[in-house]
């Protein structure tokens, strides 16, 4: 398959360039020590990711461990419940992976390149608090310390979460400045590892940030869709008609999307409208070029052009960029990107509680509500949705704020 002259079957081979770059998008806008230390990420990912010893090494860590591959789910009452089982809908569920989300994918790969560079710390932020738990349980593992920033208000919205992370092992930096959320923890955490990357490795939680961290957390998330397309072949004997995930920075969705780029399926990011025009996190809709924590790529900004406000009810969603793949891909024409609002996202997050016995994280919530809405519009078909969390972490918040309304 081949659009606006990329072609999809050597996509991986082109995409991204040396210098990082998918299109205009991406690059390295970072400090003079900073690049030194990126590329010394860099280097070593581009070797080992070749070698066989390390390839062996990360298989045995996602069957023994995280227990991969996750299984593929067939929502059968929930596909009835929506025109009447004419659109079938399926999860890939990424809820059954060890501590309860898509991120330990990546989090055990940069743990291993961690131990490669003979680093002594691995450094960190998180918004709803997964990438936190899965690196310091990747911390756990390799016998690293571990440093997680985290923005108040996500501490307060994530208490689980926090709490997870700091039975691991892991010191947990509460972020007060700003709006407290997932930028300023972000901030914060470039700062902390610049004063110790000689000693530390900086391990991003999403398809964002300086080169190679967009393609290393890509690549890692990859085995979602390369386990989800194999499986839908196998249990359809086709390929789904519509895949969706929800998009933040975008790593759960990158790691669907990207195995079926070159495959005659729609694929739609979904990314959060919050409140609406003033108050959400859709990069891509609202957002326009932009450089932000060291990449360009699409942004909120304000009146004066600068990081404008992000909102999401899903802390993991809470973001004012993208990564810059989904940028690209989005400017080439591959992938349209949607939105959900809060309400529609909680809505689905209680349908498919109480019809599948399966209760999402308010992240994946907003993929669910899309599919929802999507299949009362098609005649026939089906739509797989990256179900990339579970929501234990999101209990009291939701019981807090809609418990009234959802629950008698």
């Amino acid at each position: 398959m081949k659009i606006n002259d990329v072609d999809f079957e050597t996509y991986l081979k082109n995409y991204p360039t040396k210098d990082g770059y998918f299109g205009k998008y991406g690059g390295s806008f970072i400090s003079d020590d900073l690049k030194k230390a990126f590329k010394e990420i860099n280097d070593a990912y581009l070797t080992i990711c070749k070698s066989a010893k390390f390839i062996s090494e990360l298989r045995r860590i996602r069957k023994e461990f995280q227990g991969r591959p996750t299984p593929l789910y067939h929502c059968e009452r929930l596909s009835q419940s929506v025109g009447s089982g004419k659109v079938q809908i399926y999860l890939k569920r990424e809820d059954l992976n060890h501590t309860g989300a898509h991120k330990l994918n990546h989090c055990m790969g940069e743990g291993l390149l961690a131990k490669y560079l003979g680093k002594k710390k691995i450094i960190a932020e998180t918004g709803a608090g997964q990438h936190g738990v899965a690196l310091a349980t990747a911390a756990a593992y390799f016998g690293l310390e571990c440093e997680i920033h985290m923005g108040i208000v996500d501490v307060r919205k994530q208490a689980p979460n926090v709490a997870r992370m700091k039975v691991l092992g892991a010191k947990v930096i509460e972020v007060t400045d700003g709006e407290g959320t997932l930028k300023e923890a972000v901030d914060s955490a470039f700062i902390s590892y610049s004063k110790q990357y000689k000693d530390a490795i900086y391990c991003i939680g999403s398809v964002v940030g300086p080169h190679p961290f967009p393609m290393i957390v890509r690549d890692f998330q990859s085995v979602v869709g390369i386990e989800a397309r194999e499986q839908f072949l196998e249990m359809t004997g086709e390929l789904p008609d519509v895949i969706t995930a929800c998009v933040g920075g975008g790593s759960n969705s990158a790691g669907l999307f990207i195995p079926f780029l070159n495959d005659p399926v729609k694929i739609v990011g979904v990314e959060a409208f919050g409140k609406g025009k003033d108050a959400n996190s859709a990069s891509i809709t609202y957002g326009s070029e932009g450089v932000l924590h060291g990449f360009n790529s699409i942004m909120l900004k304000d009146e004066k052009g600068n990081p404008g406000l992000a909102y999401s009810i899903a802390s993991g969603l809470d973001y004012p960029s993208v990564g810059p793949e989904h940028a690209f891909l989005y400017d080439i024409g591959r992938i349209s990107y949607e939105g959900i609002t809060d309400e529609e996202a909680i809505d689905a997050f209680f349908k498919l509680s109480r019809l599948e016995g399966i209760i999402p994280a308010l992240e994946s919530s907003h993929a669910v509500a899309y599919a929802i809405k999507l299949a009362g519009q098609m005649d026939h078909g089906s739509i797989l949705v990256n179900l990339s969390g579970r929501g234990d972490k999101d209990l009291d918040y939701v019981i807090e704020k809609y418990g009234k309304k959802y629950i008698m």
